[in-house]
């Protein structure tokens, strides 16, 4: 999933350094902050002229004595999204299909559906119509977790897109998810045995799977945001819906050897003709975008981010100076103060020889989830000052107006519950399961202060309206 406040911080931006930088000024960096950050433990791979250095740092859960290593696996989220992409490449390649078949030719359930004019193209690039927030309806679904790939596909077939097609750029899961089937029907194999079939194995990727079961061994302890600081996350069993959008685990080392294949200029897996056609701007209403990976044209690089519960993954490069970086954590940051963007962002930037601009205040997320995180303690005081002014409220009760200022907050807060359960979330790019699962804190102080809000006005009325109240008042 990608949540829309973490987009606001992917460009690595900045002017270019001498062209020594790279691992020489990575590994102090991380030395000196990986301490500060949430990440209990970071490993990067730096790619320069098809020579890979590939390094770990740090611990593969809080408190644990176990290093983290170039070997290491790790969730890559949405990076899996260009492995999808070059295996749809893959078969256009070899004839089974074109960029601007409509999905309908090859998952017939779309024909008849509201999304029957999507084209692979329109998947590929998020110009499908699909949202964000479709695309994340799952989140916190045990009933997904039985569909596979195709038999989800044939439920989005019914989903009307939020927008018409190839109108607008849009993030969503929901595209990939449906590439996914695509891959199963016109392959003719379970998604995660072409994807290590065509793509690991010639690349010699031996530590690397695509998870839609029980997590493997040796994968690093995911993190979240806890008030401030973070905690480890039991990840349960990925879902085969997500093995397409976002279900890769990999080691470091072996995502240096990915990222080798897309700057050695070669025909290989994919002919380097396509290479370069997927990290272009692959339209008027995808400027940003390619087909499985963002474009940065301004520097000339090419990235994805990833990010799912406990983890967030980077990859960038430019093609031009044959030259990239993947930088893995085991912790997500989010709003509030559990901040891994300036560790990963200060990797990938170093790496490429770039300036690091940031400068990991982020006080913009941090108002908004301190805005958040005081409502649950303010209302408790209102509870307490509405107890202690009973006869006031009392008072009230027998004029007009009076009845307004008794009646009126508890329409009010209803409303305020309805719009942090509901609508906010959404702004966020998913619903409050969605954030339960990426930022807990985050989410059980909207819970709260959606719960406690009522309660408080509920509680003015009681008072007013108390039995005992009226025996006060006719003394």
């Amino acid at each position: 999933m990608k949540m829309t406040w973490v987009f606001a911080a992917l460009a690595l931006a900045g002017s270019n350094l001498s062209a020594s930088a790279g691992s020489s000024q990575v590994d102090p960096f991380i030395a000196a902050e990986l301490p500060e950050s949430a990440a209990p433990g970071i490993a990067y791979a730096l790619v320069q002229d098809g020579e890979i250095t590939a390094r770990g740092f740090g611990r593969t859960a809080r408190g644990s004595d176990e290093a983290v290593t170039r070997d290491t696996l790790f969730p890559i989220g949405s990076v899996t999204k260009s492995f999808t992409a070059l295996a749809i490449m893959q078969l256009v390649e070899a004839g089974e299909l074109t960029l601007d078949d409509p999905v309908s030719q090859h998952l017939p359930v779309f024909a008849t559906g509201p999304a029957r004019g999507v084209t692979v193209r329109q998947l590929l690039n998020h110009t499908s119509g699909f949202s964000t927030v479709q695309g994340n309806s799952q989140h916190g679904n045990a009933d997904a977790s039985q569909l596979g790939l195709i038999q989800y596909a044939e439920q989005l077939a019914q989903v009307p897109p939020a927008n018409a097609p190839g109108a607008v750029w849009e993030y969503s899961n929901a595209n990939y998810q449906i590439l996914g089937a695509v891959i199963e029907e016109v392959s003719g194999q379970n998604y995660s045995n072409y994807i290590d079939e065509r793509i690991f194995k010639p690349l010699g990727m031996t530590n690397s799977l695509v998870v839609s079961g029980p997590n493997p061994a040796g994968m690093a302890t995911g993190h979240r945001p806890w008030f401030g600081s973070v905690r480890a996350y039991a990840s349960g069993d990925g879902y085969p819906i997500n093995a397409s959008a976002g279900g890769i685990v990999a080691s470091v080392e072996d995502m240096g050897r990915y990222l080798a294949m897309w700057l050695n200029g070669e025909d290989d897996i994919l002919s380097a003709n396509t290479k370069s056609e997927m990290v272009m701007a692959s339209g008027p209403a995808s400027p940003s975008y390619g087909l499985g990976w963002s474009i940065d044209a301004e520097h000339e690089a090419v990235y994805h981010i990833g990010l799912v519960p406990g983890a967030e993954a980077l990859v960038s490069f430019r093609p031009a100076e044959k030259k990239g970086v993947v930088v893995l954590a085991n912790a997500n940051g989010g709003l509030g103060f559990a901040d891994t963007w300036y560790l990963i962002g200060g990797v990938g930037a170093r790496a490429l020889g770039q300036s690091h601009d940031d400068d990991g205040s982020r006080w913009g997320p941090k108002i908004a989830y301190l805005s958040i995180a005081i409502l649950p303690p303010l209302f408790v005081l209102f509870a307490f000052v509405s107890w202690r002014g009973r006869s006031a409220l009392i008072a009230k009760r027998d004029s007009i107006s009076g009845k307004f200022s008794l009646w009126f907050p508890l329409v009010a807060m209803l409303g305020l519950a309805w719009f942090l359960v509901w609508p906010l979330p959404s702004i966020f790019g998913g619903s409050i399961a969605t954030l339960q699962l990426y930022q807990p804190d985050f989410a059980w102080c909207l819970i709260a202060s959606a719960i406690v809000a009522p309660i408080w006005a509920m509680l003015r009325l009681a008072l007013a309206y108390s039995t005992g109240g009226r025996q006060h008042s006719s003394e």
